[in-house]
């Protein structure tokens, strides 16, 4: 099993009302870059910004307009549900490349994304573009029963998109498109539907007859994709459940489940970042607490694939 260390709490500066606690409590998409970590929380309409050389609190970068309110249920009806984050490579507009973040798409208010350029070095430049991505969601409704996107990572030419099961409709999936397609729809240039190339399906083991499920992945550089996945004891796409464990694996670049390793604890990864070193893969991991008043967590691992 895989044994993950506790390197800090996401704490931020300053929250995104008088009424938030310091830090967030719902990460659920990761990107690390040599100036910066960023992170993605599924119950704001803020970018979570950290260092990556010290555990000095993070501060918010804005993604959409308006306030979301305090109590947790209407929270959770009203957010946009951010669950993916991904490193965009240069393209029109975007000459050092961009983060882009993506909404499950599992209800209509959820199939907003964001936008954000990077300079050289890897830092935030210019304002964050809020985005429609109802010409990508959309169509995955013909091929899911419920719409749950968790992660998001690049490939040569390709736009990879992760769906989540759940324990009614257990089918986890990588859904693939032509970057280049994307890249016309994050640009503006096209808003009729872009349906996949390809969808591929995947079944990832079971913990306790609760079936193991995406909840992101991070590319490597030649192609293999690594993912976590959690066993989260619910029937749907927007109640919470018990985390009963939780798994790390990898998807080689040809389409095959390489393997899928249990983590020693249940703990509900959400974000994910990795980096090989030879036969090392070296892991960080941000978790989702499912409740305001915890703080999300960074975590570390090394494994030997």
């Amino acid at each position: 099993m895989i044994a993950l260390k506790k390197l800090r709490k996401l704490t931020l500066t300053a929250a995104a009302s008088s009424e938030r606690p310091l830090h967030l409590s719902a990460a659920s998409g990761l990107v690390c870059l040599s100036s910066a970590m960023y992170v993605v929380a599924d119950d704001e309409l803020h970018l979570g910004v950290f260092s990556t050389k010290d555990d000095r609190p993070g501060k918010l970068v804005r993604l959409f307009d308006g306030v979301l309110p305090d109590a947790k249920a209407v929270r959770k009806r009203q957010k946009p549900d951010l669950e993916a984050l991904t490193l965009l490579p240069a393209f029109p507009g975007f000459a050092h490349g961009a983060l882009l973040a993506v909404g499950s798409g599992s209800r209509p208010n959820r199939r907003r994304g964001a936008v954000l350029g990077l300079d050289p070095v890897g830092r935030i430049s210019g304002v964050p573009r809020s985005l429609d991505l109802s010409a990508v969601l959309v169509p995955l409704t013909d091929a899911f029963a419920e719409v749950n996107v968790e992660g998001a990572v690049v490939v040569n030419d390709e736009l990879r998109l992760f769906q989540r099961g759940n324990k009614q409709h257990t089918e986890n999936a990588i859904i693939r498109y032509p970057l280049a397609a994307a890249f016309d729809v994050l640009t503006g240039r096209r808003s009729d539907a872009l349906r996949p190339m390809t969808i591929d399906s995947f079944d990832l083991g079971h913990v306790d007859g609760v079936p193991l499920c995406f909840t992101d992945a991070t590319a490597l550089p030649g192609g293999d994709m690594v993912f976590s996945a959690v066993a989260e004891d619910t029937d749907d796409a927007f109640n919470d459940g018990a985390c009963v464990g939780a798994a790390i694996g990898i998807v080689g670049n040809d389409g095959r489940l390489r393997f899928v390793r249990r983590l020693d604890r249940p703990y509900k990864i959400e974000g994910i970042h990795a980096e090989l070193d030879g036969n090392r893969l070296d892991l960080l991991a941000v978790t989702d607490a499912d409740d305001p008043d915890v703080a999300a967590a960074l975590h570390s691992a090394t494994i030997a694939i």
